[in-house]
C-alpha cells in the first residue's frame, strides 16, 4: 500500500486490476474528456505506462480500493507532465462511474497531494482539466487549487483546451515565528 484515507487505500496497480481498469477505461462517459473510451489496446498500454512511471518516478497512478469491500473503484496519484512550458507534478484521478458524488475523488486526490509536499518534496501540484469537465475543475478547486493558466492538449486527433489548477506547498509557521508576529 502507497496511500491510506479514512475510507480508501491507494496501491501500485497490477495486471489482476485489469478488469476493473476495463470497467474505467472502456466506459464513455466515464472517458468523455479523453474522447471516449480506451480499446483494449489502450488499456494495455495504460497500465504498462504506469507500471514503468512506478519503476521509473516512484509514482504513478495507483488503484484506489474501498476499504469497505476491497473493491477498486478507480486510480488516483500523480504523475510528471509538461503544463505551461514547465515539468511538473500533477494529481490525476479517474473513477469508476458508480463511484463518482461519494468524495473518493477529493480524499484520495488530497492524499496525493500532501504526498507530493511531504515525501516528494513538491513545491507545486498541479492538475491538468479539460475546459469542459465541471467535476473534476470541482474536484481541484477542493483541494484548494486556483487557475494558473489555460492551454491545449491534441489527443486522438482533437484540440483540447485545459485548465492549470495548481496549488503550493502551505508556508509552514513556526512556534516561535507566531509569538513574534502576535
Amino acid at each position: 500500500m502507497v496511500l491510506r484515507t479514512p475510507r480508501l487505500d491507494l496501491r501500485e496497480l497490477t495486471e489482476d486490476d485489469l478488469p476493473a481498469l476495463r470497467s474505467i477505461l472502456q466506459d464513455d462517459e466515464t472517458m468523455t474528456a479523453y474522447e471516449g473510451a480506451f480499446d483494449e489496446q489502450m488499456v494495455q498500454d495504460w497500465l504498462a505506462r504506469m507500471r514503468r512511471r512506478y519503476r521509473d518516478d516512484g509514482f504513478g497512478l495507483w488503484a484506489v480500493i474501498l476499504q469497505a469491500t476491497g473493491e477498486m473503484i478507480g486510480q488516483c496519484g500523480l504523475t510528471r507532465q509538461h503544463i505551461l512550458d514547465d515539468d511538473v507534478i500533477e494529481v490525476g484521478y479517474l473513477f469508476n462511474r458508480d463511484h463518482w458524488h461519494h468524495g473518493y475523488a477529493s480524499e484520495s486526490a488530497a492524499a496525493c497531494r500532501d504526498h507530493a509536499f511531504a515525501s516528494l518534496g513538491a513545491e507545486r501540484v498541479y492538475a491538468q482539466v479539460r475546459d469542459t469537465n465541471i467535476s473534476s475543475m470541482n474536484v481541484a478547486i477542493r483541494l484548494g487549487m486556483t487557475v494558473r493558466g489555460r492551454f491545449v492538449k491534441h489527443y486522438r486527433g482533437v484540440r483540447m483546451p485545459h485548465l492549470a489548477f495548481a496549488v503550493d506547498r502551505p508556508i509552514a509557521v513556526s512556534v516561535s515565528d507566531r509569538r513574534r508576529s502576535t
